[in-house]
């Protein structure tokens, strides 16, 4: 799914308007309709539903929405904020609308007025601000939110909360936003949904549909995009009947360390769940036992130290290489990775402490093979990257990285993002904070890797193995819960995960 910057989503909607055609006012309609619908399921007996909205066309979506629930018979109190007496002419219709349905009581604030009482019986619905917004709220409008944020109300939001921006970065900017507990934004994901510093105000979100032009939709060019199910079937490879093991190629994983192999079966155990023919995992002396024992499935290659990795075997036989789960930090381990690096051409998958490394040697980073795979986590991403100053410039300097070095860097969180050489940006759609765990982004190698032995090209294998490592953690949640889940119950879960992308 696509995410459009502001602008062009009054495009869409521009070109809804001329090519469908429809009325301005009726695609309003559609999105009250929208929030109706959904609002009406979750109201619960005794609620009282109290609209706040603004003399935009967010504050129309309102008006409209209040009247389709009044005459459901749902008790409805709509307070019109009149920080101006200027209105949108599809506010002003809306708002002669309600004239017809005398179960809606209309309200009228300005400066100075008294606020009205909420409960924790009351909705609130927000329709103060669109996405449209300019300039930070203060004044009346914030001396509004504030009292919303304060009360112990049910709060939805209507396409943004108010007072958030939709494609800046919204911190330190001194206005003040809407705490929403549900979010309903209007056919597309707005950008800021997709960072921690927002949640505390877009909270659960969701996308409805209100049947913007395909035509626009196919044809925008966007940076940014938000990864769903159907996106990754269409890349999914089934696989043929005659197909033997080999067809699935052969990967290396260059993993653990003494007193980290622990690192190395996770990652081993996820490459081979994830459908890679053959999995040769190369590791210390010490580690034989471990792995033999704990993946059996795995084949072995011992390095020359009993304790560290200090040189790569022969990489003849392999389709697909990662390194880093348990690697440690040795100068030992450090030369030997940059000899790797020197050595082939095939796109690397690099983790964890092999990232750690490349922060400590930022010269090799120019030299990764071109369609690397990068997996850091925000802390590994600063030490190769430098500090940011919020979430919105960490993105920022991901897909700058990406473009520099021609790599793909995925950047985990709970919406992991995923920037490409070629500037573009996707945002994964599963996964929940079950997997918080040791050991997770282990998991995440294998599977990346695995995916790219079988011949998956790096753009494929980063979007669709952080989607079934993801979606693995989403089964499993209903089953173990989010706090007993454990990084080897995403490998047990990724079977489900497989079918049920193909089902």
């Amino acid at each position: 799914m696509k995410i459009l910057p502001i602008d062009k989503v009054r495009k869409a909607d521009k070109y809804t308007i001329e090519n469908e055609p429809v009325d301005s006012i009726e695609l309003m309609e559609r999105a009250a309709r929208e929030c109706y619908k959904w609002i009406y399921k979750r109201i619960k007996r005794g609620e009282r539903v109290k609209i706040f909205a603004g003399p935009g066309n967010n504050g129309g979506d309102g008006l409209a929405l209040g009247r389709l629930l009044g005459r459901q018979k749902i008790p409805v109190d709509i307070y019109v904020i009149r920080f101006t007496e200027k209105s949108s002419p599809d506010f002003r219709i809306n708002y002669e609308r309600l004239e017809l349905v005398p179960e809606v009581r209309v309200h009228n604030l300005r400066e100075k007025d008294p606020l009205p009482e909420l409960t924790e019986n009351d909705v609130v619905v927000d329709a103060i601000f669109g996405s449209g917004l300019s300039k930070p709220v203060k004044g009346f409008v914030s001396d509004v939110i504030d009292y919303i944020n304060d009360a112990f109300s049910r709060v939805i939001s209507i396409d943004i909360p108010s007072g958030l921006f939709s494609d800046t970065c919204s911190r330190d900017k001194g206005g003040t936003i809407i705490k929403a507990d549900h979010t309903l934004s209007f056919q597309f994901p707005k950008y800021a949904f997709f960072f921690a510093e927002n949640d505390a105000f877009v909270g659960k979100w969701e996308i409805l549909s209100i049947g913007l032009h395909p035509d626009y939709i196919d044809e925008v060019e966007v940076t940014n995009h938000y990864v769903l199910k159907e996106d990754v079937i269409l890349e999914y490879q089934p696989r043929n009947k005659y197909a033997h093991k080999g067809n699935f190629g052969h990967a290396l994983l260059i993993s653990g360390c003494y007193g980290k192999m622990g690192a190395a079966v996770l990652a081993s155990r996820a490459c081979m769940r994830s459908g890679a023919g053959l999995l040769t995992t190369h590791i210390p002396v010490k580690g034989y036992d471990i792995l033999q024992t704990s993946v059996p499935e795995s084949m072995v290659s011992l390095d020359e130290d009993d304790e560290v990795f200090t040189r790569h075997p022969s990489l003849d036989p392999y389709n697909a290489i990662g390194i880093g789960p348990g690697l440690g930090l040795d100068e030992r381990t450090q030369n030997a990775l940059k000899v790797l690096i020197q050595n082939t051409d095939l796109p690397l998958i690099i983790d964890a402490d092999a990232i750690n490394i490349l922060g400590e040697n930022k010269t090799w980073i120019s030299f990764l093979p071109q369609g690397s795979i990068l997996t850091p986590h925000p802390k590994e991403f600063e030490r190769i990257a430098g500090k940011s100053g919020n979430c919105f410039d960490r993105v920022k300097m991901q897909r700058a990285f990406a473009v520099k070095h021609q790599v793909y860097v995925v950047l985990k969180g709970a919406h992991t993002s995923i920037c490409c050489p070629d500037g573009t940006c996707f945002f994964n759609s599963t996964g929940n904070p079950g997997m918080a765990t040791g050991g997770s982004g282990d998991v995440l190698t294998g599977i990346i890797l695995g995916l790219m032995a079988q011949g998956y090209p790096s753009k494929v294998s980063a979007v669709m193995g952080v989607f079934l490592h993801g979606m693995s953690a989403d089964i499993a949640m209903p089953r173990i819960s989010q706090e007993a889940m454990i990084a080897g119950d995403l490998i047990e879960y990724t079977g489900r995960a497989f079918k049920e992308l193909v089902r």
